[in-house]
């Protein structure tokens, strides 16, 4: 067979072990051709390809990113986009492609499956392990591990300071990132999309803790959460090319807001990107590996329309249609048993 590949939306730790697994296991052991979209439905709809073979992956397992480039945008999104996929399938002589995306990537995938009967498969990725149906998404253990040293990193200026250090990570619709990273971290409140948070009700928690003699705190926030209504002035919402609203700058709005109320000196720090970048994990090079198995093998059993997915310890097959268009949201039992408990 000669299968395609793309990686779709924001990059993330682990994007090469998933290619690197498909191309082992389709030259080896199934014969098959392998082929990589660049810059992900642009290159399929642009036919930029390059060839992938066992020896091109060599070294790859450890590196950060996806050499096959990556970006956001859809075929739904261009006039000619819809004809210009099946035009690739044809003259490329496609027989199946593999999306490695998130939401959005994985979405596509779907509804290109579901209007066009086109033979793809699902690999599900995101630091934000926001998928609806699997239990984890390779790249969330890294991004995990990166904001987790930062907040370490950051309690030692904080203590030597007397600080209230304002910790903004990714999660523009969920709070996966937030909760892991703060619980692990020790942070004193941490605010998610999830929980619209009471601004006088975080500065009561840090003053409780500064009267213990505990002056330094850590707040870990996610850039989508929000405040309660009327508790905090609104901000004006602005919108990127693809629709989805800018969620960042919520720290740069939450710092002031704890400063002037409680008097504690108070400072902003945007992890940004450091959390997409660099080596993945142990954790998420053996969770993508086995998902870029389980993509090849479903590809060999025209498991169309399907994606790889983690239940327990075991990798499965889903319908993409059970996440299309949906977001995975925190188990606000974790947050509220486990999370809140150490709020203070």
């Amino acid at each position: 067979m000669r299968v395609g590949l793309l990686t779709g939306g924001g990059d993330c730790p682990g994007l090469n072990a998933v290619i690197r697994a498909v191309v082992r296991k389709g030259e080896m052991e199934y014969g098959d051709e392998l082929i990589g979209f660049l810059d992900a439905w642009d290159g399929v709809m642009d036919r930029r390809i390059m060839p992938l073979d066992v020896r091109s992956m060599r070294g790859m397992l450890p590196k950060g990113g996806t050499l096959l480039g990556t970006r956001r945008g859809s075929p739904y999104d261009r006039p000619d986009g819809l004809e210009s996929v099946v035009a690739t399938f044809h003259d490329v002589g496609l027989d199946a492609l593999i999306v490695v995306g998130g939401n959005g990537s994985l979405t596509v995938a779907h509804n290109l499956f579901r209007d066009l009967g086109l033979p793809i498969v699902g690999v599900p990725k995101t630091i934000d392990n926001d998928v609806v149906g699997t239990d984890t998404t390779f790249g969330f253990n890294t991004a995990v591990q990166t904001a987790t040293d930062a907040i370490d990193r950051l309690h030692t200026t904080a203590e030597s300071h007397d600080r209230v250090m304002v910790v903004e990570v990714m999660g523009r619709d969920s709070g996966w990132l937030a909760t892991h990273a703060g619980i692990a971290g020790g942070a004193t409140v941490i605010l998610i999309p999830e929980q619209p948070f009471d601004i006088d009700e975080v500065c009561t928690i840090l003053r409780a803790r500064h009267q213990r003699g505990r002056y330094a705190s850590i707040v870990v926030v996610a850039e989508g959460a929000e405040p309660v209504e009327g508790t905090m002035p609104s901000q004006e919402k602005v919108y990127d090319l693809f629709g989805h609203v800018r969620r960042r700058g919520v720290a740069d709005r939450l710092a002031p807001e704890i400063e002037g109320r409680t008097g504690f000196e108070t400072r902003v720090v945007l992890l940004g990107h450091i959390q997409r970048g660099g080596t993945p994990s142990a954790f998420d090079r053996v969770l993508a590996t086995r998902y870029g198995l389980a993509a090849i093998d479903a590809v060999h059993a025209s498991a169309w329309g399907q994606m790889a997915v983690l239940r327990g310890d075991d990798v499965m097959l889903m319908p993409m249609a059970e996440t299309a268009d949906k977001t995975r949201a925190v188990d606000l039992s974790l947050y509220r048993n486990v999370a809140s408990v150490f709020f203070g």
